[in-house]
């Protein structure tokens, strides 16, 4: 009977607690909720901007070329991504705002629109007389314009600006590293073929300082006058204009491709064809895998379905410079990114074995330059054996103290 009792006040007791829980649990004050933020919000955010003017007309390829029309701006997206990949990591994002300019329309306008929308990061693919007048506008003294196409010596040298750098080396790197390469063959006799037009002739002046320096000897100069028609074909007339000349190589400067193409295997005299063809000197290579650059060519290749170009890497780099600095330095402020990434810490990764900087001196990277053919990477410069006192690379190109760049 007692424990029937016990039994029955046990009964009422949980049904009285359980008809109280309710209100118990209503007097309770709910948890906080957290506000929810997206992921993208609680990260920095720099942008670059990209601006680039078409040309008036595509220049002519052989058949068998493709023409490209997005050369640079692939880069540049690539580059993106791969801050974005660090950025997720690092609470930074980049972004880009890609530039275009029609053949007729105003490249200073548009440079302008983006100055006004704020942003201070801007990759130009320009010939070198609109860089330097886009660099001299009162709006851009605070910014910084990143040069990604050209090789004119003089934006390095006298013409030269603070608020520019250049991330592809220039005509001198270029003949410097061939030089290196030919001293080493003992190639020291060059027979120089120059072209008509005005980049021909500041790259024929680019090999002769290189051969100068590096104690070779240009044997003979000659303008080739591209007078090619039916009777005149390359096989009767390149033996003419090779004859008659002793030298180790064939040096070529032709920048807008008229006739270099013709010289190899074609000259009076079995001699080895350098400069704009044959040998080449390039910041980037299609045939360029070591260093881990194989998983950049293939990256580029899966993006842009095409291989990338000098002007591609030149934008890559400038990207990659970028968020190499927003990394180290934590922050996305346009002085502090600017003050780390022209400093001596700096150090961006480039595939090219070394790591590249700028040049206090005219804003240049540093970096190898890769000697290559159409099938085959032959070299890379600086050669083994030429030195400098503080940076190898610095024995391409001009040296700070044969610098005329006075910021």
């Amino acid at each position: 009977m007692l424990r029937n009792s016990k039994r029955s006040v046990l009964i009422v007791f949980s049904l009285v607690l359980a008809a109280l829980t309710p209100a118990y649990a209503a007097k309770k004050p709910a948890p906080k909720q957290q506000p929810k933020e997206t992921a993208q919000a609680k990260l920095d955010q720099l942008s670059i901007a990209y601006l680039a003017q078409e040309p008036q007309s595509q220049p002519t390829l052989p058949f068998f070329d493709e023409v490209i029309t997005d050369r640079g701006i692939q880069g540049a997206r690539l580059g993106i991504r791969d801050n974005n990949t660090t950025g997720r990591f690092t609470g930074q994002n980049f972004t880009l705002r890609e530039n275009i300019v029609p053949p007729d329309g105003d490249v200073t306008a548009a440079f302008k629109s983006v100055l006004a929308d704020g942003y201070r990061h801007i990759l130009v693919n320009l010939d070198a007389a609109k860089i330097l007048e886009l660099a001299a506008l009162p709006e851009s003294q605070n910014v910084l314009l990143y040069d990604i196409a050209s090789r004119d010596d003089q934006l390095r040298g006298e013409s030269c600006r603070p608020n520019v750098l250049h991330l592809l080396p220039s005509r001198a790197m270029r003949a410097d590293a061939l030089a290196q390469y030919f001293a080493k063959k003992r190639w020291n006799k060059w027979f120089l073929a120059v072209g008509p037009s005005e980049g021909d002739k500041l790259y024929a002046d680019a090999i002769k300082r290189a051969a100068k320096r590096f104690g070779s000897k240009i044997v003979a100069e000659k303008t080739w006058q591209h007078t090619f028609d039916e009777r005149r074909t390359p096989e009767s007339e390149v033996p003419v204009f090779t004859q008659g000349i002793q030298y180790d190589v064939l040096v070529v400067a032709d920048e807008s491709g008229l006739f270099g193409d013709y010289l190899p295997y074609r000259t009076w005299q079995p001699r080895p064809v350098a400069g704009t063809q044959g040998l080449v000197a390039a910041a980037w290579h299609q045939t360029h895998e070591a260093w881990g650059a194989l998983q950049l060519q293939n990256r580029f290749r899966d993006q842009a379905g095409r291989w990338m170009t000098e002007e591609d890497y030149g934008a890559w780099l400038a990207v990659r410079a970028i968020g190499e600095s927003a990394t180290r330095t934590k922050s996305v402020d346009f002085d502090k990114v600017k003050t780390f990434m022209l400093g001596e810490e700096f150090a961006l990764a480039g595939f090219k074995g070394v790591p590249l900087s700028f040049r206090r001196w005219n804003g240049q990277l540093r970096q190898p330059v890769l000697l290559a053919w159409s099938r085959s990477l032959v070299a890379v410069a600086p050669v083994e054996g030429f030195i400098h006192p503080r940076n190898e690379l610095d024995t391409l190109g001009y040296d700070e103290p044969e610098s005329k760049c006075r910021f």
